[in-house]
């Protein structure tokens, strides 16, 4: 029989490889494989962190709109191109949530086929015993006085072992009797629910983000407000609120204490302490209660907390148009501008007939005359209020229904009455005094003062859960951190009359207190065998 050979020429080692192709099939399971990567779990966790970041260098629009809006006017040009990427509205924006949705998804890919591989070996009997400890890290032999069947040893054995908490099993080979015993499984279980705890933080952040809302709103002296959606004077509500989630909750401001230096000569004026005295009513049929709130302490009414973020001086105005009607009567808020809380302050009387007013000015807590003859505050508290304004008449721009800023008063189509360029000058009025406004147009009149606060109002259904979760990472992570996952191997030889057995440990990772588990479990062992062992052979690597 004749064999046919076929020459074949050697291959070239610089000839190109082609790679199979994957396929669109074969690129998703790559792809998947990728993304529940725990490398790629940390590094989406890293980047959320740093897509963070802007939200603390930039003012964010569902907590200071304001402060958005004098951003884009100060930097007009640079403005737009961060409003352009979202980053006013870094929590919300497109790239922050495909982050955090990425990361949802690779810490479920992660934790899900972990979690399974591990209850299967806390399921499964330990592993078998090597057959040679010596190459173990910690190591030895000992040999016994007493002289019982290697079954029986092994089986004392492994009852040291199961006192030392191990999972223990004796298996009987050709040549000798072996003890497997395993500690530490909680080491991966603390892993995994730190993971496990991770996403609850994830879930409940994102809860807080669709369900609850926040808002602000100011409240004078004496005034009483109800929690409901039309009394807000911001409202951010999350992208799945509901207006049922509103709380039936009232609340009046009784009091406002403000408590400012008088002692230190270098701080004198400077504010110490506020408090704000309440009384709050959850819902119609329930009792009133007196409470306080500070700041830095906030206060919960209805499952809402409730923050103080700021206060100042609201004064009681009168106005009356050109025909002697009452077009405006109530208190105005006054914004502070510094420390001893010159105020500025925009009245509108939108009602006033025949030509509608405005005023724009400031008050004065404490009014000082400088030596340019122009009045200052000298101090945050009431010893000397005075209202410095100046008048218009004209359209307010109101009647067209285009909602505008109430502390702002557009001058450009009015007409100026007073001022302190004008013949007239400008109007000062101390509490009680009334002023006739020029060519028959109405007057105004300064009745007195009263205090407002500032209130931040957050609803936040997910924070429990996050506060929740945190604690369980933390202490998932401490056990993950603190238990160390070992292994405990006895070999006792067949027909040496069960004197004489070798030992050897392996840890999982670094673990310097190995040697001394070692010695822990021998002496356990010498208390089960109930016999002194003589350990010799004995080698700690």
């Amino acid at each position: 029989m004749t064999v046919k050979t076929t020459k074949r020429e050697p291959l070239d080692p610089r000839r190109e490889v082609k790679a199979p192709a994957l396929g669109p099939l074969g690129m998703l399971r790559w792809a998947w494989a990728q993304l529940t990567n725990m490398r790629t779990a940390i590094m989406l966790l890293l980047l959320l962190a740093v897509a963070a970041v802007p939200g603390s260098l930039f003012p964010q629009r569902p907590a200071d709109p304001d402060g958005v809006a004098k951003y884009l006017e100060d930097y007009p040009t640079a403005g737009p191109i961060l409003d352009f990427f979202q980053l006013f509205d870094v929590y919300s924006s497109v790239w922050f949530s495909a982050i955090y949705l990425l990361l949802f998804i690779s810490l479920i890919g992660c934790i899900w086929p972990r979690t399974i591989k591990h209850y299967r070996v806390m399921r499964s009997e330990p592993v078998r015993t090597p057959r040679y400890l010596h190459r173990l890290p910690v190591n030895g032999a000992f040999s016994y006085a007493e002289g019982t069947s290697a079954t029986q040893t092994a089986e004392k054995l492994a009852e040291a072992l199961r006192k030392r908490n191990y999972r223990a099993v004796v298996r009987e080979e050709q040549d000798a009797v072996t003890v497997s015993g395993e500690r530490g499984y909680l080491r991966e279980v603390g892993n995994l629910l730190f993971h496990v705890s991770m996403l609850g933080v994830l879930i409940s952040v994102g809860i807080g983000g669709l369900f609850g809302y926040n808002g602000q709103r100011i409240i004078t002296q004496g005034e009483s407000w109800a929690n409901t959606l039309v009394s807000y004077d911001n409202f951010y509500p999350g992208s799945a609120f509901s207006e049922n989630a509103l709380a039936q909750y009232r609340m009046r401001l009784d009091d406002f204490e403000a408590v400012f230096d008088r002692q230190d000569t270098s701080n004198f004026g400077m504010p110490l302490d506020f408090t704000a005295y309440l009384t709050t009513q959850e819902g119609p049929d329930a009792e009133e209660k007196q409470e306080t709130l500070k700041v830095n302490s906030p206060l919960t009414v209805g499952a809402t907390s409730l923050y103080l973020v700021g206060n100042g001086y609201a004064p009681e105005v009168v106005v009356k148009d050109g025909d002697g009607n009452v077009a405006m009567d109530g208190t105005v808020i006054a914004r502070p501008t510094d420390s001893v809380y010159t105020s500025l302050i925009v009245i509108k009387a939108p009602d006033a007939k025949p030509e509608q007013l405005g005023f724009v000015g400031f008050l004065l807590p404490t009014s000082v005359m400088g030596e340019d003859q122009v009045a200052f505050s000298g101090d945050p508290e009431l010893l000397n209020p005075e209202l410095n304004l100046n008048s218009y008449y004209g359209d307010l721009g109101l009647d067209e229904g285009i909602p505008g800023n109430v502390y702002v008063l557009d001058t450009d189509e009015l007409t100026e009455l007073n001022s302190r360029s004008t013949e007239h000058g400008g109007i000062v009025l101390k509490p009680g005094e009334s002023y006739q406004l020029p060519e028959g147009k109405g007057s105004i009149e300064f009745k007195g003062i009263k205090r407002y606060i500032a209130i931040d109002i957050h609803y936040d259904p997910g924070k429990y859960g996050a506060l929740i979760f945190s604690v369980l990472a933390m202490v998932s992570l401490a056990g993950s951190l603190f238990i160390r996952r070992r292994r405990a191997f006895f070999r006792v030889p067949i027909g040496d009359n069960g004197t004489r057995a070798e030992y050897g440990l392996l840890a999982r990772g670094e673990d310097f207190g190995l040697a001394e588990e070692a010695e822990a479990v021998l002496n356990q062992a010498e208390k089960t065998l109930r016999s002194p062992l003589e350990r010799d052979l004995e080698e700690d690597n």
